[in-house]
C-alpha cells in the first residue's frame, strides 16, 4: 500500500486538487492500493472542513485535525502515526510538488532505495527562499552528515521502516529530515518539475524558517556547543593579546593617552559574544526542559477515517503508547504536506 502524507495549511482551495491528482495518478497503476493522510496544521481558514469533506467523499482519505498550529514537521509526524502502507510519500498541499510524478520516486524505492528525494532543476520560489534552502542544505551536511550531493526537500518517498525509525523520537520540535537520515544508507535524487503554487504564498515566515533551522541543528548535533567553546577560547586569546599590546605600547610610550573608544569597543565585542554563546547553551537547556516536561509534538483534535470519527484530545508524547502507533490514544473508525 502507498501512504501519501500531506500537511495542510491555508489550502482549502488547493488540497482537493492535489488529492484528485494523486487518485488519478495511482489509478493508472492499479496494482497499488493507497491512502491519503491530510493533516490540518491549525489552519485559520476552512482547511479542516475541506479535508473532512474529502474524507467523506473518498474512502482512501484520512483527515487529521490538529488542535493548533504546530509546524510542518510536527504535522508530518502526526500523519506518520496514521500510516498503514509500506511506502510513504510526503508532498505539499499547494500543488508545487507534482503528484503526477510520484511514481518516479516510488519506483526508485521499489528498486531498493531507502529514501528518494525530488530534485528540482528550477525552483518556482523567491531568490531569498532559494538562498535559504542552500544554506539549510549546508547546515544539514555539517551538523548531521547529509551527503553534499543529495538534495533533500519536502517531496520524498521512503520505506516504512524509515518512517518507523523517525517515530521513535518522542520529544517536541521534530526535524523530519534529520530523523529520516538516522536509519538510511541507500538514498538518491530523482528529477522532478517544480510547479508554481496554485494560489497564495508560502506559510514560512523568516521567523518560522529560523525556528526550523534551530530545530535541525540542536536536535541532532552538539557541534554548536563545541563551536561556542571554540569561539570563547578565541575571544579570550584575542582579549589577552589586545591587553598585552596595550601594555607594551604604554611602556614604550608612557605619555600615550588611554584609548577609551577601543576599550568600549572591546567590552561591547566581548559582552555580545558572551551573551550569544550563553544563548546557544540556553537553547539546548530550554529544549531539554520542555522535553522533560513532556511538551507535545502535536495534539490531535479529530481523525476522520472511513465512516466514524476518532475522539478528540490525542496528545503525542510517546510513539509506543498504542498498538497502532498513535500517541496517547486508541483509534476508532472514522467519518470521512519541508523546507527550508
Amino acid at each position: 500500500m502507498l501512504s501519501f502524507v500531506i500537511p495542510c495549511y491555508r489550502s482549502e482551495n488547493t488540497v482537493g486538487i492535489v488529492v484528485e491528482e494523486i487518485l488519478a495518478t495511482v489509478a493508472a497503476r492499479p496494482e497499488h492500493e493507497l491512502e491519503i493522510i491530510l493533516v490540518n496544521d491549525g489552519s485559520p481558514d476552512h482547511t479542516a472542513d475541506a479535508i473532512k469533506a474529502l474524507a467523506a467523499k473518498h474512502p482512501e482519505v484520512v483527515a487529521v485535525d490538529l488542535s493548533r498550529n504546530f509546524g510542518q514537521h510536527s504535522a508530518l509526524m502526526a500523519g506518520f502515526h496514521q500510516v498503514r502502507g509500506d511506502i510513504v510519500i510526503c508532498l505539499d498541499d499547494d500543488g508545487q510538488t507534482p503528484a503526477c510524478e510520484c511514481f518516479k520516486l516510488i519506483d526508485k524505492v521499489i528498486e531498493g532505495y531507502d529514501i528518494v528525494f525530488a530534485e528540482y532543476g528550477e525552483r518556482k520560489q523567491t531568490a531569498f527562499r532559494n538562498l535559504g534552502s542552500r544554506f539549510n542544505a549546508a547546515c544539514n551536511h555539517f551538523f548531521f552528515g547529509q551527503p553534499r550531493e543529495l538534495k533533500a526537500n519536502s517531496y520524498f518517498a521512503c520505506r516504512r521502516f524509515v518512517m518507523d525509525s523517525a517515530l521513535q523520537y518522542p520529544n517536541p520540535f521534530p526535524y523530519v529530515t534529520g530523523l529520516l537520515f538516522q536509519s538510511v544508507s541507500r538514498y538518491c535524487n530523482v528529477s522532478i518539475h517544480h510547479q508554481e503554487r496554485l494560489e497564495g504564498k508560502s506559510g514560512y515566515s523568516l521567523k518560522k524558517l529560523i525556528s526550523l533551522w534551530l530545530n535541525g541543528i540542536t536536535a541532532f548535533s552538539i557541534k554548536p556547543l563545541r563551536l561556542a567553546s571554540y569561539l570563547g577560547w578565541i575571544a579570550a586569546a584575542f582579549g589577552c593579546l589586545f591587553a598585552l599590546i596595550t601594555i607594551i605600547r604604554k611602556i614604550v610610550n608612557p605619555e600615550m593617552q588611554a584609548g577609551w573608544a577601543s576599550t568600549v569597543a572591546l567590552i561591547l565585542f566581548m559582552g555580545g559574544l558572551t551573551i550569544a554563546l550563553i544563548g546557544i547553551v540556553g537553547e539546548y537547556i530550554g529544549r531539554i526542559y520542555l522535553s522533560i516536561n513532556r511538551y507535545p509534538q502535536f495534539v490531535v483534535r479529530e481523525v476522520v477515517r472511513g465512516d466514524a470519527v476518532q475522539a478528540a484530545g490525542e496528545v503525542a508524547l510517546q510513539p509506543d503508547q498504542s498498538a497502532d502507533r498513535q500517541p496517547a490514544a486508541t483509534e476508532s473508525s472514522g467519518d470521512g504536506s519541508l523546507t527550508a
